[in-house]
Protein backbone atom coordinates (compact mmCIF):
# COMPACT_ATOMS: atom_id res chain seq x y z
CA UNK A 1 0.00 0.00 0.00
CA UNK A 2 2.38 2.38 0.64
CA UNK A 3 4.48 1.36 -2.06
CA UNK A 4 1.77 2.60 -4.35
CA UNK A 5 0.94 5.90 -2.87
CA UNK A 6 4.55 6.50 -3.29
CA UNK A 7 4.07 5.55 -6.89
CA UNK A 8 1.49 7.55 -7.78
CA UNK A 9 3.44 10.78 -5.65
CA UNK A 10 5.79 10.20 -8.17
CA UNK A 11 3.70 10.59 -11.32
CA UNK A 12 1.45 13.48 -10.09
CA UNK A 13 5.17 15.49 -8.88
CA UNK A 14 6.21 14.28 -12.93
CA UNK A 15 2.72 15.31 -14.21
CA UNK A 16 3.16 19.02 -12.64
CA UNK A 17 6.83 19.27 -13.67
CA UNK A 18 6.24 18.53 -17.56
CA UNK A 19 2.99 20.94 -17.46
CA UNK A 20 5.39 23.74 -15.64
CA UNK A 21 7.72 23.55 -18.41
CA UNK A 22 4.84 23.38 -20.97
CA UNK A 23 3.61 26.42 -19.65
CA UNK A 24 6.98 28.22 -19.29
CA UNK A 25 7.64 27.44 -23.23
CA UNK A 26 3.72 29.45 -24.55
CA UNK A 27 4.16 32.82 -25.77
CA UNK A 28 3.30 35.30 -23.08
CA UNK A 29 0.08 36.65 -24.25
CA UNK A 30 0.00 40.07 -26.00
CA UNK A 31 -2.42 42.60 -24.90
CA UNK A 32 -5.30 43.43 -26.81
CA UNK A 33 -4.46 46.08 -29.72
CA UNK A 34 -6.43 49.61 -28.53
CA UNK A 35 -8.75 50.49 -30.73
CA UNK A 36 -7.79 52.38 -33.97
CA UNK A 37 -9.40 56.02 -33.30
CA UNK A 38 -11.90 56.90 -35.58
CA UNK A 39 -10.14 59.50 -37.89
CA UNK A 40 -11.47 62.84 -37.06
CA UNK A 41 -12.95 64.96 -39.68
CA UNK A 42 -11.23 67.95 -40.44
CA UNK A 43 -12.81 71.25 -38.85
CA UNK A 44 -14.40 73.53 -41.67
CA UNK A 45 -11.87 76.23 -42.66
CA UNK A 46 -12.85 79.44 -41.08
CA UNK A 47 -12.76 81.95 -43.62
CA UNK A 48 -10.25 84.91 -42.99
CA UNK A 49 -11.18 87.72 -41.28
CA UNK A 50 -11.48 90.96 -43.75
CA UNK A 51 -8.95 93.68 -43.86
CA UNK A 52 -10.69 96.75 -42.37
CA UNK A 53 -10.36 99.65 -45.44
CA UNK A 54 -7.78 101.85 -44.43
CA UNK A 55 -9.38 105.24 -43.44
CA UNK A 56 -9.48 107.66 -45.92
CA UNK A 57 -6.76 110.32 -46.12
CA UNK A 58 -7.50 114.00 -44.52
CA UNK A 59 -8.55 116.42 -46.46
CA UNK A 60 -5.20 118.31 -47.80
CA UNK A 61 -5.18 121.21 -45.77
CA UNK A 62 -6.14 125.03 -47.36
CA UNK A 63 -2.79 126.20 -49.89
CA UNK A 64 -2.36 129.95 -49.58
CA UNK A 65 -3.29 131.17 -52.96
CA UNK A 66 -0.46 132.80 -55.49
CA UNK A 67 -0.73 136.55 -55.50
CA UNK A 68 1.65 139.32 -56.08
CA UNK A 69 3.95 140.80 -53.57
CA UNK A 70 2.98 144.44 -53.48
CA UNK A 71 5.88 147.12 -52.25
CA UNK A 72 5.84 148.19 -48.72
CA UNK A 73 3.73 151.51 -49.28
CA UNK A 74 0.74 149.98 -50.93
CA UNK A 75 -2.07 150.52 -49.82
CA UNK A 76 -5.66 148.39 -51.29
CA UNK A 77 -7.39 150.68 -53.93
CA UNK A 78 -10.41 150.48 -55.87
CA UNK A 79 -10.66 147.66 -58.71
CA UNK A 80 -7.52 145.36 -56.61
CA UNK A 81 -8.20 141.93 -56.53
CA UNK A 82 -8.07 140.16 -53.38
CA UNK A 83 -8.36 136.65 -51.76
CA UNK A 84 -9.53 136.66 -48.06
CA UNK A 85 -8.28 132.94 -46.77
CA UNK A 86 -10.29 131.67 -43.66
CA UNK A 87 -8.04 128.43 -42.76
CA UNK A 88 -10.61 126.64 -40.25
CA UNK A 89 -13.48 127.11 -42.94
CA UNK A 90 -13.17 127.15 -46.66
CA UNK A 91 -16.39 128.39 -47.03
CA UNK A 92 -15.92 131.40 -46.28
CA UNK A 93 -12.97 131.97 -48.30
CA UNK A 94 -13.50 133.90 -50.89
CA UNK A 95 -12.25 136.22 -53.91
CA UNK A 96 -13.30 140.02 -54.01
CA UNK A 97 -12.48 142.69 -56.17
CA UNK A 98 -12.28 145.87 -54.48
CA UNK A 99 -15.59 147.83 -55.27
CA UNK A 100 -15.70 151.81 -56.56
CA UNK A 101 -16.75 152.53 -53.06
CA UNK A 102 -13.74 150.84 -51.64
CA UNK A 103 -15.68 148.02 -49.67
CA UNK A 104 -15.75 143.95 -50.34
CA UNK A 105 -18.63 142.13 -49.55
CA UNK A 106 -17.47 138.58 -47.51
CA UNK A 107 -20.06 135.83 -47.01
CA UNK A 108 -21.20 136.15 -43.20
CA UNK A 109 -19.53 139.66 -42.07
CA UNK A 110 -21.42 141.27 -45.65
CA UNK A 111 -19.55 145.07 -46.40
CA UNK A 112 -16.46 145.83 -44.88
CA UNK A 113 -14.28 148.72 -45.54
CA UNK A 114 -11.03 147.66 -47.30
CA UNK A 115 -9.46 150.72 -49.64
CA UNK A 116 -7.09 152.67 -47.57
CA UNK A 117 -5.81 150.11 -45.54
CA UNK A 118 -2.96 147.77 -45.84
CA UNK A 119 -3.35 144.22 -46.40
CA UNK A 120 -2.24 143.48 -42.60
CA UNK A 121 -4.70 146.20 -41.17
CA UNK A 122 -7.66 144.36 -43.37
CA UNK A 123 -6.78 141.26 -42.32
CA UNK A 124 -6.89 142.25 -38.40
CA UNK A 125 -10.32 143.90 -39.37
CA UNK A 126 -11.85 140.98 -40.73
CA UNK A 127 -10.65 138.44 -38.13
CA UNK A 128 -12.41 141.01 -35.54
CA UNK A 129 -15.42 141.62 -37.45
CA UNK A 130 -15.44 137.24 -38.09
CA UNK A 131 -14.81 136.60 -34.30
CA UNK A 132 -18.41 137.84 -33.88
CA UNK A 133 -19.96 134.74 -35.79
CA UNK A 134 -17.47 131.95 -35.79
CA UNK A 135 -14.95 131.10 -32.56
CA UNK A 136 -11.16 132.27 -32.96
CA UNK A 137 -11.41 132.92 -36.74
CA UNK A 138 -7.54 132.65 -38.80
CA UNK A 139 -7.40 134.57 -41.44
CA UNK A 140 -5.04 136.11 -44.15
CA UNK A 141 -5.56 138.40 -46.93
CA UNK A 142 -3.75 137.83 -50.09
CA UNK A 143 -3.52 140.52 -53.14
CA UNK A 144 -4.23 138.50 -56.22
CA UNK A 145 -3.51 141.95 -58.48
CA UNK A 146 -3.09 145.25 -58.18
CA UNK A 147 -5.19 147.30 -60.54
CA UNK A 148 -6.11 150.87 -58.32
CA UNK A 149 -2.08 151.94 -58.42
CA UNK A 150 -1.55 152.79 -62.08
CA UNK A 151 0.95 154.65 -63.93
CA UNK A 152 0.71 156.51 -67.37
CA UNK A 153 2.23 157.10 -70.23
CA UNK A 154 1.41 159.15 -73.68
CA UNK A 155 3.47 160.29 -76.43
CA UNK A 156 5.64 158.52 -78.85
CA UNK A 157 5.81 154.96 -77.35
CA UNK A 158 4.31 151.74 -79.17
CA UNK A 159 1.29 151.07 -76.56
CA UNK A 160 0.59 154.57 -74.89
CA UNK A 161 -1.96 153.83 -71.95
CA UNK A 162 -2.49 152.96 -68.20
CA UNK A 163 -0.17 150.60 -66.83
CA UNK A 164 -0.74 148.59 -63.39
CA UNK A 165 1.79 149.34 -61.05
CA UNK A 166 1.75 146.35 -59.18
CA UNK A 167 5.93 146.14 -58.29
CA UNK A 168 8.64 148.56 -58.13
CA UNK A 169 9.27 149.80 -61.67
CA UNK A 170 11.38 152.63 -63.36
CA UNK A 171 10.37 154.92 -66.31
CA UNK A 172 12.82 152.61 -68.22
CA UNK A 173 11.15 149.43 -67.37
CA UNK A 174 7.68 151.72 -68.26
CA UNK A 175 8.88 153.05 -71.71
CA UNK A 176 10.15 149.31 -72.75
CA UNK A 177 6.68 147.77 -70.98
CA UNK A 178 5.03 150.55 -73.72
CA UNK A 179 6.52 149.17 -76.68
CA UNK A 180 9.62 151.20 -76.80
CA UNK A 181 9.98 154.79 -78.33
CA UNK A 182 8.78 155.34 -81.44
CA UNK A 183 11.13 157.11 -84.27
CA UNK A 184 10.07 160.46 -83.91
CA UNK A 185 10.44 160.65 -80.44
CA UNK A 186 12.52 163.87 -78.89
CA UNK A 187 14.13 161.00 -76.56
CA UNK A 188 15.91 164.00 -74.41
CA UNK A 189 12.67 165.94 -73.40
CA UNK A 190 10.59 162.85 -72.17
CA UNK A 191 9.14 164.39 -68.88
CA UNK A 192 8.08 162.43 -65.60
CA UNK A 193 4.99 164.87 -64.25
CA UNK A 194 3.94 163.87 -60.88
CA UNK A 195 1.51 165.20 -58.33
CA UNK A 196 3.01 165.79 -54.84
CA UNK A 197 1.24 167.16 -51.28
CA UNK A 198 -1.30 168.62 -53.92
CA UNK A 199 0.63 169.93 -56.11
CA UNK A 200 1.98 168.84 -59.87
CA UNK A 201 5.73 168.65 -60.23
CA UNK A 202 8.23 167.41 -63.36
CA UNK A 203 11.50 165.37 -63.59
CA UNK A 204 13.40 165.14 -67.25
CA UNK A 205 13.91 161.73 -68.29
CA UNK A 206 17.43 161.75 -70.88
CA UNK A 207 16.88 158.45 -72.36
CA UNK A 208 19.76 158.84 -74.61
CA UNK A 209 22.07 159.11 -71.45
CA UNK A 210 20.05 156.78 -69.52
CA UNK A 211 20.81 153.86 -72.42
CA UNK A 212 24.62 154.81 -72.15
CA UNK A 213 24.76 154.52 -68.63
CA UNK A 214 25.36 158.09 -67.64
CA UNK A 215 22.80 160.15 -65.48
CA UNK A 216 21.24 156.98 -63.92
CA UNK A 217 19.87 159.41 -61.28
CA UNK A 218 16.91 160.19 -64.08
CA UNK A 219 15.85 156.36 -64.15
CA UNK A 220 13.54 156.80 -60.66
CA UNK A 221 10.56 154.92 -59.10
CA UNK A 222 7.45 155.42 -60.54
CA UNK A 223 4.63 156.15 -58.15
CA UNK A 224 0.97 155.35 -58.55
CA UNK A 225 -0.40 158.57 -60.40
CA UNK A 226 2.59 159.25 -62.41
CA UNK A 227 2.56 160.10 -66.22
CA UNK A 228 5.32 159.78 -68.60
CA UNK A 229 5.28 162.02 -71.83
CA UNK A 230 7.21 161.35 -74.53
CA UNK A 231 7.20 164.45 -77.42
Amino acid sequence: MTSAIRTIAAISAVAVFVTGVAAAQQPAPQPPAPEQAAPQQAAPQQAAPQRPAAPSAAAAPQKLPEGVTPSEDYVIGPDDALVVVFWRDKDMTTEVVVRPDGKITLPLINDIQAAGLTPEQLRVKIQAAASRYIEDPNTSVVVKQINSRKVFIAGQVGKPGPYSLSGPMTVLQLIAMAGGLTEFAEKKKIAIIRTENGKQASYQFDYEAVAKRTKLQQNILLKPGDTILVP
